[in-house]
């Protein structure tokens, strides 16, 4: 029997078990987990120093390194997340709705597990933590296959959170990671329809086209961010400024980081030659249209083509467009973003309006920046995932996404005539 197989019938046992997991079961675990974090992260520093080393000598570019690296703060802020997620009101048992039938029975749609849960993900090792916590907080087992960067990293951390979870009294399968680091078994992973409940893949593009057109199994769609800043005619030039700054160099390899900045013609020469130095001062290179280069402002900037509007940079890289108003703004947006975040800067409330409800993305923003998509900063403790679809989740996937629903009913001898 292949490992994935076995990982996954170890899985549905466990599963079994979590369900009936009482809350404070599931909660003590996770001040274990969180604990065990900080009390073992010299294990956990010296496996993602090995993983760091490997990936250093295969000149692998400084964003993905950023995303790859732990540290004591990282896992601090990781062990954070899980006490956080212990103080989270328990979505497990909440009753939906419900409502008396016309024969006196009591129905309730009430909020159960997924039951498996299976994630495909790339060099970021602290999705492991968050989704392990995530889940054991829901009451599903999980079973992660992140990628060959990450691999030391990713098997110590479960190892770690596993035998913590364990030790609290969940069971030992709750938490497992796949060791093969060949593409075979995150295939075999996609296939095993009817042992896993829900495959969740999150990365770049082409990992999350992989799994929507292979799976067997239900897939919840995580999106690649090529997020939007738009700069209104009526926007606030510092107030603009900042917010560029911050979406696109605050931590440019990640998802919800602004990868196009559009502005107005009608200001644009007044605005955007302030912008463009500062974006240069923090080293990011501009890719600019015609009339963005035209300014002359900075000497950091390339010509933009078609493929840099549908390109997600995760890099101190930017394409900037000058649109002639608000339509185009949201037509471009609409044509070449992933519906993941967008924002516009702006002091007319019309225009504001007009972009919340015509932009498609599973966030929008006015007068902020896209880098608040994220569930720790939305109240959800944590995050598996951002979703893009617009089935079951949308937006930062925190407890709820991970739960399904089952209805009860409750009679006293009632049968259908």
């Amino acid at each position: 029997m292949s490992e994935v197989v076995t990982l996954a019938e170890r899985a549905r046992e466990a599963a079994n078990a979590l369900a009936v997991a009482s809350s404070s079961q599931r909660n003590r675990a996770l001040l274990a987990m969180a604990h065990a974090l900080v009390a073992r992260q010299d294990e956990i520093l010296a496996a993602n120093e090995k993983d760091m080393e490997a990936a250093r000598t295969k000149n692998t570019p400084a964003s993905l390194l950023d995303r790859l690296e732990l540290n004591p703060v990282r896992i601090k802020a990781m062990s954070e997340a899980l006490k956080s997620l212990s103080l989270l009101p328990d979505p497990l048992g909440e009753v939906v709705s419900g409502t008396r039938m016309y024969n006196g029975m009591w129905l309730q749609q009430v909020r159960v597990p997924l039951g498996v849960v299976a994630m495909i993900y790339e060099a970021r090792p602290n999705v492991t933590a968050d989704a392990a916590g995530l889940c054991v907080k829901t009451g599903n087992a999980v079973i992660l296959r992140g990628g060959s960067m990450a691999i030391q990293s990713n098997l110590a951390l479960t190892r770690v959170l596993a035998m913590a979870a364990e030790g609290a009294g969940l069971p030992a399968a709750a938490i497992q990671s796949v060791e093969s680091t060949d593409h075979a078994a995150a295939e075999e992973l996609m296939g095993l329809h009817g042992m896993i409940d829900v495959l969740i893949p999150r990365g770049g593009a082409s990992l999350i086209k992989s799994v929507v057109e292979n799976a067997k199994v239900p897939v919840i769609e995580t999106g690649v961010g090529n997020c939007h800043v738009y700069v209104h005619a009526s926007a606030d030039p510092q107030m603009a400024e900042r917010i560029i700054i911050n979406a696109k160099c605050q931590r440019p390899g990640v998802c919800n980081a602004a990868e196009t900045l559009l502005i107005d013609d009608a200001i644009h020469e007044r605005v955007l030659p302030n912008i463009l130095r500062a974006l240069e001062r923090e080293g990011v290179t501009v890719y600019g249209d015609e009339k963005t280069r035209a300014l002359g402002a900075i000497t950091r900037i390339q010509s933009a083509s078609d493929e840099d509007w549908a390109t997600e940079y995760l890099d101190l890289k930017i394409a900037c467009k000058v649109v002639s108003g608000l339509d185009e703004a949201i037509r471009h947006i609409n044509t070449y973003g992933t519906k993941h975040s967008e924002s516009i800067v702006c002091q007319d409330y019309g225009a504001a309006m007009r972009f919340v409800n015509e932009v498609d993305a599973a966030a929008v923003y006015v007068n902020a920046s896209t880098r608040f998509t994220d569930g720790g900063e939305f109240g959800l403790g944590a995050e598996i995932g951002i979703s893009t679809q617009k089935l079951h989740a949308r937006g930062p996937m925190g407890l709820q996404a991970l739960t399904t629903t089952k209805y009860v009913g409750f009679g006293s001898g009632q049968i259908r005539e």
